[in-house]
C-alpha cells in the first residue's frame, strides 16, 4: 500500500482533514464570490433594482454552468477510468471530442439565449421596473457564456490531469480580476449594471486564456482537435458519467426559478411589491451559499479519509472522522445562525441602501427563511458521507429532498396561503425536512457499521497442467450456473477461478474490505456528485487494474467484472458467456439459493439488470451481443458438466 492510503488510514484525522478540507473550502468560496461580487458593487452602484436583474439571470447561469459541470466532471470521470483500464487511446477520443463538442455548444447556446434573452426573463420571473436592467446585464454576461463554460469544464479536466493548483490558480485569478474591475467599471466608468457584467465577462476570459494555454502542456494524453473525429458514442458516455452534475445544478435553476416567479406574483398583493421580494431573496440565498460552502468543502475534503477508511473496514476512524466534520461544520453553521438572527439589517447593508420597506423585507427573510441555518451543520455533510461511502441512493434523497421535493412545492403551497410569508417559510421548512431524513438515514448506518475489520484471505497461485498461458473471462447470467462451469473448467486445468476469489484478492492488494467491494462494485449510480469519481467508478478502476495484473501473471478464469472487454484486445483470452431459459434460471435459483418461485424470479431479474446496466456503464456496450464473445453456451442444452468440457477441449485445440 503506498504512502498516501497508509496516511489516510493512520495519520491523525484532524490533520488530514485540514490538508484535503481547505483547498475544497477555498474553490467553494471562490465559485461563491463569483456569484455575489457584482451584487455588492450593483447594489451601492445602481440600486436594488439592478441587483434585482442578477437574480433575473442568476439561473441562465446556471443552466449554463449545468452543461459545462456535465461536459467537464463526466470528462475528467472518463479520462480516470480509462487511465485506469491503460486505454489512452480510448480517453483521447473521448476527451478531445468532448472539448470540441462543448465548445460548438457553448457557442451556439449563447446564439440561442442571446435572441431569447427577453422572453427568458420573463421566464425568469422578471418584472417591468427590473426589465431594463436586466436585458443591460443580461447581454453582455450572455457573451461571457462560452468563456465561462469551456472554462469551467476545461477546470474539471486540469484537476484530473494531476494538476488541481493550477486549476485553482485559473479560479482565484478571475475572482479577484473580478473584484478589481467591478468598482472600476461602476463607479470610475459609471458603466451601471453593464459595467458589473463587463467586468464579469473580462474574468471570465482571462481564466479560459490560463486554462487553454494548459492545453499545450496536457500531461497524461495527448489531445486533438480535428472536428471531424468528433465521436458521438463517446461524447454520449462522458455525458452520462457527468449527468449528476448536471441535476444538480438544474436543482437550483428549478428552485430558483419558482421562486422569482411566486414572489413576482405574490408581491403584486403586498406593500412591498414585486422587485423588494426578489432582489432580497436573492441576496439571502446567495450569502447564506457562503457559509454553506465552507461545510461543503469540509465534508469534501473529508471523503477520501471516510472512503478509503471505509473501504478498509476501519469503521471506528470513519466515525471518527465524520464526528469531527459535524462538530466543526455545526459550529459553522451555529455562527451562521446567529450572524443571520442578530445582525440582517447590517448584512443586507453590504449591497448597498434601500427603503425602510426594502430593509424590513430583509429582516423578515433572514430571520424566517434562514430560521434552521443551523441544521445545515448535519444534512449536508450527511449528503456528502452517504456519497463518499457509495450509498449514492442514500445521498440524493438527502440533497434533493431539501431543494426540490420538499422547497420547491412548499414555496407554492405556503405562499397560496400565507403570501409572502409562506416563500420564506418554505425555507426552514425543507431544512428541517430534509434534516430529519439525514437524521433517520444516518441511525440506519450506524447500525451497520461494524467495529471489527474484517479479515483478508491472500489467493495462492496454483500449479497449472495447461502448456501455454490462457486467461479464460466468463460472462454470465445470474442463475445460469456460469459460477460453477468457472469452477469446474478451473479444477479440470489446475488454475484459479476469480469470481468472489477476486473481491478477495482486490482486498488484499487495495486495502478495501471485502464488505465493501461486494456492495458496489456493480454499482453504476452516482447522485449527487461533489467530486469527479463516485466509489463504483473508483473500484472499477481498481478491478481493471487487478484484471490486467492477472492477465501477466498467470493463466486463470476471471468472472464477470467486464473482464472480456478489458481484455478484448489480447489474443491469449477466451470470452465466455453462459446464458439460460428463465424456466432453468428460476429452477437454479430455488435449487441451489433456497428460496422460492416468485422470490427467484423477482431476484433473477433485478441482478441481471444490475449487471447488464453496469456491463454497458464501463464499456459502452450491450451486456447481451454475443459478437462481444467467443463462445455462447445456453445450459438448458448442455448442463454445467458437460459444459465445462466443452471448455476445456476447446483449449486442448487451441
Amino acid at each position: 500500500m503506498d504512502k498516501e492510503k497508509t496516511n489516510l488510514g493512520t495519520e491523525k484525522i484532524i490533520k488530514l482533514l485540514l490538508t484535503f478540507s481547505i483547498p475544497s473550502i477555498i474553490g467553494m468560496l471562490v465559485n461563491s464570490l463569483y456569484n455575489i461580487v457584482d451584487q455588492i458593487f450593483i447594489g451601492w452602484g445602481v440600486g436594488y433594482l439592478g441587483n434585482a436583474a442578477t437574480t433575473i439571470i442568476f439561473p441562465i447561469n446556471m443552466v449554463c454552468l449545468a452543461f459545462a459541470l456535465m461536459f467537464g466532471d463526466g470528462a475528467s470521470a472518463y479520462l480516470s477510468l480509462k487511465l485506469g483500464e491503460k486505454n489512452k487511446k480510448d480517453a483521447e477520443i473521448g476527451v478531445s471530442s468532448t472539448i470540441l463538442f462543448a465548445s460548438l455548444f457553448s457557442i451556439l447556446l449563447t446564439i440561442i439565449i442571446m435572441i431569447f434573452l427577453p422572453n427568458l426573463i420573463n421566464l425568469f420571473g422578471c418584472t417591468k421596473a427590473i426589465r431594463p436592467y436586466a436585458l443591460k446585464y443580461g447581454i453582455f454576461i450572455a457573451m461571457g457564456l462560452p468563456f465561462m463554460m469551456i472554462g469551467i469544464s476545461l477546470n474539471s479536466l486540469i484537476r484530473a490531469d494531476g494538476s488541481p493548483k493550477y486549476a485553482m490558480r485559473s479560479m482565484i485569478i478571475g475572482a479577484i480580476l473580478n473584484c478589481i474591475l467591478d468598482p472600476i467599471f461602476i463607479f470610475v466608468l459609471h458603466q451601471g449594471v453593464e459595467g458589473a457584467a463587463i467586468a464579469t465577462l473580462i474574468s471570465q476570459i482571462i481564466s479560459f486564456v490560463i486554462n487553454i494555454n494548459y492545453l499545450r502542456k496536457f500531461k497524461t494524453i495527448k489531445l486533438s482537435y480535428n472536428i471531424k473525429k468528433i465521436s458521438i458514442d463517446h461524447i454520449r458516455k462522458v455525458c452520462s458519467l457527468g449527468i449528476s452534475s448536471f441535476i444538480t445544478q438544474m436543482a437550483v435553476v428549478a428552485v430558483v426559478t419558482t421562486e422569482n416567479n411566486t414572489l413576482s406574483l405574490l408581491g403584486t398583493a403586498s406593500k412591498f411589491g414585486s422587485e423588494i421580494p426578489i432582489t432580497v431573496l436573492g441576496i439571502v440565498m446567495k450569502i447564506s451559499q457562503i457559509l454553506n460552502s465552507i461545510i461543503i468543502g469540509l465534508a469534501v475534503g473529508s471523503q477520501p479519509i471516510i472512503g478509503y477508511n471505509y473501504g478498509a473496514g476501519n469503521y471506528r476512524r470513519v466515525k471518527d472522522t465524520f464526528k469531527y466534520v459535524i462538530k466543526i461544520s455545526l459550529v459553522i453553521s451555529t455562527f451562521a445562525f446567529l450572524l443571520f438572527q442578530i445582525f440582517p439589517t447590517q448584512l443586507i447593508s453590504i449591497f448597498g441602501k434601500g427603503n425602510k420597506l426594502y430593509e424590513e423585507f430583509a429582516i423578515r427573510a433572514f430571520r424566517i427563511y434562514l430560521m434552521l441555518t443551523i441544521l445545515n451543520g448535519v444534512q449536508i455533510p450527511s449528503s456528502i458521507f452517504f456519497q463518499a461511502i457509495g450509498r449514492s441512493k442514500k445521498s440524493a434523497i438527502i440533497s434533493l429532498s431539501r431543494q426540490v421535493l420538499v422547497l420547491i412545492p412548499s414555496m407554492i403551497l405556503l405562499g397560496k396561503f400565507l403570501g409572502l410569508d409562506g416563500v420564506l417559510y418554505a425555507g426552514p421548512l425543507a431544512d428541517l425536512i430534509a434534516f430529519i431524513i439525514a437524521l433517520i438515514l444516518l441511525i440506519t448506518e450506524n447500525k451497520k457499521l461494524s467495529e471489527n475489520k474484517l479479515e483478508k484471505k491472500e489467493i495462492t497461485k496454483k500449479p497449472t497442467n495447461l502448456k501455454k498461458r490462457i486467461v479464460i473471462t466468463i460472462g454470465r447470467e445470474y442463475g445460469s450456473g456460469g459460477r460453477y462451469v468457472g469452477q469446474l473448467v478451473a479444477k479440470k486445468l489446475g488454475i484459479n477461478c476469480y469470481d468472489n476469489e477476486f473481491i478477495q484478492k482486490l482486498a488484499s492488494e487495495t486495502g478495501l474490505s471485502e464488505k465493501y467491494i461486494a456492495e458496489n462494485e456493480q454499482k453504476t449510480t452516482q447522485l449527487p456528485n461533489y467530486g469527479n469519481i463516485s466509489a463504483s467508478d473508483d473500484l472499477f478502476i481498481k478491478e481493471v487494474e487487478l484484471v490486467n495484473e492477472l492477465y501477466k501473471k498467470e493463466s486463470c478464469i476471471i468472472v464477470g467484472r467486464c473482464a472480456d472487454y478489458i481484455l478484448k484486445d489480447k489474443k491469449d483470452v477466451l470470452k465466455v458467456f453462459i446464458c439460460a431459459s428463465n424456466e432453468e434460471k428460476i429452477s437454479r435459483a430455488v435449487k441451489y439459493y433456497g428460496i422460492n418461485n416468485k422470490s427467484a424470479e423477482k431476484e433473477i431479474t433485478k441482478t441481471n439488470k444490475a449487471r447488464e446496466k453496469h456491463y454497458k456503464y464501463y464499456t459502452n456496450r450491450e451486456w447481451k451481443n454475443y459478437e462481444n464473445y467467443d463462445v455462447v453456451i445456453k445450459i438448458d442444452n448442455f448442463g454445467v458438466e458437460k459444459a465445462s468440457e466443452l471448455i476445456t477441449n476447446m483449449l486442448k485445440d487451441r
